[in-house]
């Protein structure tokens, strides 16, 4: 065989990688870059790929610009994906342009990462999602575990050359709103709700975690959610843990995926790492994040609320 052809042969076995169909599910990051996570070592080895395309979602302010995996485009949580006016996520224009600038294609292998143990890249997943963006991954780990190896950063924007990214297959059913939490609050509907924030927030003993800007007058959770905080998903690392211990996490609390299920924490974020959890490494169906979660149940009028601890307008 050629030198040529040699060539040839091993940048289209690398694509194809890239393109692989993800099975029903996963345990850790696969060797080969074919499932939903990707590991740090794949990922330092195929940066040079040029259907690659690395975005770190971060929540605080400085990490992309003080040093970014090499290549990586920033997108902010709160201007990129989220509306700027409404309470909503980033409309499809406004998403169409921002992939189009960080110069993803149809044929392009998105890799997600960020800080927080990927909360927010998690959410960026989830909003992909919605759009029916394709060959989206999570690295497992995120910014954590790619500082803990040591591995290379770099604080220069990467220069992209732009694409014309056009939305084609929408899926806002991905999305749950607050009445369908308030259907299974109600007994109305047989889905089963995942509340994944802390003990303390779950009972009502808190209102939020410490420093938290975005507050609810009411404490407690959705009457009939069970309670899996989302730490409980992660190893010391910050990787997901294997396909088999989630999928007895979830199960020990009625969760295995013969019904509909919905996730939620304080505003949205949390929850879509459970829901990456869920539909990506374990592949059940019908699961939807309810991003306006407890800051948006939690003040709403005329709901019931499960307050075990008794706390009452942020006073016994």
């Amino acid at each position: 065989m050629s030198i040529l052809r040699k060539w040839w042969h091993a940048a289209t076995l690398a694509t194809l990688t890239f393109t692989a169909a993800a099975p029903a599910a996963f345990a850790q990051a696969s060797a080969d870059g074919s499932g939903p996570l990707v590991s740090t070592e794949w990922l330092d080895r195929n940066l040079k790929n040029p259907k690659l395309r690395v975005i770190e979602v971060s929540v605080n302010p400085g990490l992309y610009e003080r040093g970014h995996v090499p290549g990586a485009v920033n997108f902010s949580w709160h201007a990129d994906l989220n509306d700027r006016v409404r309470r909503d996520i980033v409309s499809q224009a406004d998403f169409e342009k921002l992939l189009s600038a960080a110069g993803v294609d149809n044929d392009s292998t998105v890799v997600l990462y960020g800080d927080n143990n990927n909360w927010f890249a998690a959410w960026g997943a989830w909003v992909f999602e919605q759009y029916g963006v394709r060959n989206v991954k999570l690295l497992d780990g995120g910014r954590k575990k790619w500082e803990a190896e040591g591995r290379v950063l770099e604080n220069r924007a990467p220069e992209v050359v732009a694409t014309r990214y056009k939305v084609t297959r929408p899926q806002p059913e991905l999305r749950a709103r607050l009445a369908d939490v308030l259907g299974v609050a109600e007994g109305k509907t047989d889905a089963r709700l995942v509340d994944i924030r802390s003990a303390d927030e779950y009972t009502g003993k808190i209102f939020a975690p410490p420093g938290a800007a975005e507050l609810a007058v009411r404490a407690g959770h959705i009457p009939g959610a069970a309670n899996v905080p989302w730490g409980r998903a992660v190893n010391e690392d910050g990787t997901f843990k294997s396909a088999a211990e989630l999928k007895a996490l979830y199960a020990s609390v009625g969760i295995d995926g013969s019904k509909p299920v919905i996730t939620y924490c304080r505003i949205g974020e949390r929850s879509s790492h459970t829901w990456f959890a869920l539909t990506k490494i374990l592949g059940y169906q019908n699961v939807r994040n309810y991003d306006g979660s407890w800051t948006e149940y939690g003040n709403a009028v005329g709901v019931p609320v499960s307050n075990p601890s008794g706390t009452v307008w942020a006073s016994k």
